[in-house]
């Protein structure tokens, strides 16, 4: 059976972008996979930047908010930042409930460099967790 994964996040613009991405890499047609925000930001442009340098095009995305999904009877809810998980609405569903907080790479200050470094590290960081939560509860 299909499941189904919603990850969560603040605005929908860099870590559920990246996480979906990955999802639907790694999980294949095992799983459906959709993004969303309690806000929307639109999708960053270095979160494609980044995603498209590991071979992810994530750049055909839409930022989403929250309640888009409220009928969709979710298997696992991920949430990727620790202001989701305290600001998710309650889904009257059976899904599990993962939470892993993912430093914001939005807020990163510097030189460019810097910058999108910061978004390497964040980007491997989702791609690790990604593949492991496949692993551990799709395959």
């Amino acid at each position: 059976m299909v499941k189904k994964i919603l990850i969560l996040c603040t605005g929908n613009s860099c870590r559920s972008q990246m996480a979906e991405g990955y999802m639907r890499h790694f999980a294949g047609d095992k799983a459906q996979v959709f993004s969303a925000g309690i806000e929307t930001h639109g999708v960053n442009p270095k979160a494609v930047e980044v995603m498209k340098e590991d071979g992810i095009d994530i750049s055909g995305h839409t930022s989403n908010h929250i309640d888009e999904y409220r009928n969709i009877d979710f298997d696992f809810v991920i949430t990727v930042c620790d202001n989701a998980k305290e600001n998710c609405p309650y889904f009257p569903s059976r899904a599990r409930q993962f939470h892993y907080n993912f430093p914001d790479p939005a807020k990163a200050k510097g030189t460019d460099e810097d910058v999108i470094g910061s978004f390497r590290k964040v980007r491997d960081e989702i791609k690790t967790y990604c593949e492991q939560f496949v692993k551990d509860n799709i395959a």
